[in-house]
């Protein structure tokens, strides 16, 4: 056994942190990971939603029709019209851990933080922060860096409307090369709105309302045509859900408590799962397989909730066993929610019930075709040696226990861990050798995929590659048992590398949606050019960025153009797939787009509207190549 050094452990070991430098020393703990931007879930965003969710809690009490929010640059800002917060305690509201009116439920009966550290999170990871608060024709104003008051302003008179004022920079030095993508905060306002019916959000003059709750939400989801009913929309107190079925695979449920998007889910969507799968038993009187009953349910849940208990600071997956304190137990309240009101609904609508009835036994008809093939690809994938011959896994999942000690930094590990999808024995080559072999693992793919539009989830089992790329993945039955949050498919950046990426996405959209949905896909971006003299190395993503570089560089600088990921070393690839240096481009379906739709128009039939597509993008890229 190897000798444990001895170390001192003595009174000037143990040291006493204040509220900023813990929060700045650990943000993980307030706002999740940090990240670029990249991810939906990245902590700009969240600093975004601390400061947002104090506004919807004014709208939820019944002060302040609207919000405003304009980003420029890196400076956000974000004006609500509440009750503003009283001038004696603007400062202590920002910067004081555990002060703020929600721990008094009469002043925030149902409200989404409870624990008094958002916006002191958002102030401490900021590199600026102002707070200004207009109540009753004064106003006060504070000034912050990192947290640390910097100018406290004297109260003064104003014409303002009553609320409340932020603005804030995401300090750099914690938030590496990040940059905000409007796509991720679109979606976000529009669920604030979808949860507060007659809201009205304003976000860089674009105007973001809703008047039908969780109905809006299910139809800007999905395609009407592709619906096999109308959208059920149930409201009661302190509870709404919306629900359809469609012909996509797997489950679409999107879940919210207190108007919070919990995108892990939590006590609330399992309640609604299992009262649903009940409830349409019991109606048709059949014991259906409750996966058949949820095949293909695009769904929305949305409850109210005194004193809510979150399983992290990021408020993404709810522990609450209960509606409140000496009331029901959630599995009960929405189970006897939808006893009552979707069974009166099918009754009242008996065309809606057989249309549903039709879904279910179409799911449990192609779930008995594809039972034994499934049982034959299985055994397919043990014979292929998958883990020798087409996946290179990373270290995280060589034990699925996490150890005893340094079991956050396992979670954290598998949070982060990533499988690159690629082409080719150069590539993956390149990559392999290159990568954090702690968390990042390597699928090599054996020409281009199969086009799958239009086919069976036969396919998936019946061809090769998909069977074990499903394996790999681990998402036969879903995605709880996902092995990689970050699936990078990394391609050359040619019309071949361009093809192969379309197909990957066709089968995920075709079969596994929710990976797209949920923000697991990227596409890596790597350098298309080397510009470099004898004193530096440049690496260029564009023909703009080439340009800047041999203006930058002295001389006559060497120009070399990567034409495949295989040519790219694996000490320089090291740098773009395992360091910050890393470029991820996220796969985001916009509100609005429906995937059927997209892709018949990509995978389709060569309609001239198609065809004019593909030349106008695909000739800048056959352009670049034969220029270098």
């Amino acid at each position: 056994m190897a000798e444990i050094k001895q170390v001192a452990y003595t009174e000037d070991d143990i040291r006493s942190l204040d509220w900023k430098e813990h929060i700045r020393l650990r943000p993980g703990m307030y706002i999740g990971k940090l990240g670029d931007g990249s991810a939906a879930d990245d902590g700009i965003y969240v600093l975004i939603k601390e400061v947002i969710d104090n506004c919807i809690d004014e709208h939820t009490m019944g002060y302040g029709k609207h919000v405003d929010i304009t980003i420029e640059g890196k400076t956000v800002t974000i004006r609500d019209y509440g009750r503003g917060i009283p001038l004696g305690k603007v400062v202590d509201v920002v910067s004081k851990i555990n002060t703020g009116a929600k721990y008094d439920s009469k002043a925030f009966q149902k409200s989404v933080g409870l624990n008094g550290v958002g916006t002191k999170a958002v102030n401490a990871l900021s590199s600026f922060f102002k707070v200004e608060s207009f109540r009753e024709g004064k106003t006060k104003v504070a000034e912050f860096e990192r947290g640390e008051l910097k100018k406290e302003h004297k109260e003064t008179t104003t014409t303002e409307e009553n609320g409340t004022f932020v603005t804030f920079i995401a300090d750099e030095t914690i938030f590496h090369n990040y940059k905000f993508i409007y796509e991720y905060l679109d979606n976000q306002l529009w669920n604030y709105c979808y949860l507060n019916a007659g809201l009205v959000m304003n976000f860089n003059n674009k105007r973001y309302v809703s008047k039908n709750g969780l109905h809006d939400l299910l139809t800007r989801k999905t395609n009407a045509d592709e619906l096999r009913y109308p959208i059920i929309h149930l409201k009661g107190e302190d509870i709404e859900i919306a629900l359809s079925h469609n012909n996509d695979y797997g489950e679409d449920i999107f879940s919210f408590v207190n108007g919070q998007y919990t995108t892990q889910g939590g006590t609330h969507q399992q309640a609604f799962r299992e009262g649903y799968v009940k409830v349409i038993r019991d109606f048709f009187k059949k014991d259906y397989d409750a996966s058949d009953i949820r095949t293909s349910i695009v769904a929305a849940v949305s409850v109210r909730v005194q004193e809510p208990v979150f399983e992290s600071q990021t408020k993404t997956k709810l522990g609450s066993s209960v509606v409140y304190e000496g009331g029901p137990s959630m599995k009960k309240f929405i189970e006897e929610f939808l006893s009552k009101e979707l069974d009166n609904y099918l009754h009242r609508n008996p065309t809606i019930a057989e249309a549903l009835k039709k879904r279910i036994e179409q799911s449990e008809k192609e779930r008995k075709e594809l039972s034994g093939i499934r049982k034959l690809a299985n055994e397919r994938a043990k014979k292929a040696n998958l883990h020798n011959k087409k996946l290179r896994d990373c270290r995280i999942h060589f034990n699925d226990e996490p150890p005893v000690k340094g079991k956050e930094e396992f979670i954290a590990a598998r949070a982060n861990s990533t499988i690159f999808i690629t082409e080719g024995d150069s590539a993956s080559g390149s990559i392999t050798k290159a990568r954090n072999v702690d968390t990042q693992a390597v699928f090599s793919l054996r020409g281009k995929p199969l086009n799958s539009y239009g086919l069976t989830k036969k396919v998936v089992y019946e061809n090769e590659e998909f069977n074990l790329l499903q394996h790999a993945l681990n998402i036969e039955d879903g995605l709880e048992s996902l092995r990689y949050n970050n699936i990078v498919v990394a391609t050359d950046a040619d019309v071949d590398g361009m093809h192969i990426r379309l197909l990957l996405m066709t089968f995920f959209l075709q079969f596994f949606p929710d990976l797209v949905k949920r923000g697991h896909v990227y596409i890596l971006e790597t350098p298309l050019f080397r510009v470099r003299n004898k004193q530096e190395t440049i690496y260029c993503y564009d023909e703009t960025e080439k340009q800047h570089a041999v203006k930058k560089l002295t001389g006559k600088p060497e120009i070399t153009r990567f034409k495949g990921l295989g040519e790219i070393s694996p000490d320089e690839f090291e740098r773009f797939i395992a360091g910050t240096d890393m470029r991820l481009q996220p796969v985001i379906l916009e509100q609005g787009d429906h995937i059927q739709q997209l892709l018949e128009y990509y995978m389709g039939k060569n309609t001239p509207q198609r065809q004019e597509f593909i030349i106008d993008n695909l000739k800048v890229e056959l352009d670049l190549v034969e220029e270098n």
